[in-house]
């Protein structure tokens, strides 16, 4: 309980949050993407909702190169940056829970670097998750002092990185042990 009011007063623009509803969903197409098309306002889990989300629109550039595929991701980091301080702004506080398009935006980033196999896409998600939620050093440092749009944006990037690092390692000891 500690660590969530921490958090909750490192990103709080106001006493309490408002709720993530289906009217602010389609109030604005910045809260349609930070709020994940919807998987966002599930009850339990929104972020791991929101990682999953991530998945068919990634294979929508899956068959691109790696260079425009992340040029896309960056593109669409830059978006969340906006929506995310946008809707982060209507909901109260900036890294409210119903904002998803940072896992949504980080897994496509992992899955970039991830061979385009069902099993290798499952230990990417979970991957992800692990680090998304447990935060190592200094993921956890930068969410507590980053704020609005660009710090929600960047701790899953973070996140991200650490899950490409651990799966490249994974597919070097299967290569190599």
């Amino acid at each position: 309980m500690t660590i969530l009011v921490k958090k909750n007063l490192n990103h709080q623009s106001s006493a309490s949050p408002n709720p993530a509803t289906f009217k602010l969903l389609i109030a604005h197409p910045a809260h349609f993407l930070s709020l994940g098309f919807g998987s966002g306002l599930a009850k339990k889990a929104p972020g791991t909702f929101g990682t999953l989300a991530g998945l068919p629109i990634f294979w929508l550039i899956s068959s691109y190169a790696l260079t425009t595929q992340l040029v896309i991701i960056s593109g669409l980091f830059l978006i969340g940056i906006y929506a995310c301080t946008k809707t982060g702004k209507a909901l109260g506080v900036a890294d409210h829970g119903a904002i998803v398009w940072d896992e949504i935006v980080a897994i496509m980033l992992v899955l970039a670097f991830t061979p385009s196999h069902w099993f290798w896409w499952l230990i990417a998600f979970a991957l992800f998750r692990l680090f998304d939620i447990w935060k190592p050093f200094p993921i956890r440092q930068f969410d507590a002092k980053l704020k609005n749009g660009f710090g929600v944006m960047f701790d899953d990037l973070l996140a991200s990185i650490y899950a490409i690092v651990a799966l490249k390692s994974l597919l070097w000891i299967k290569v190599y042990a």
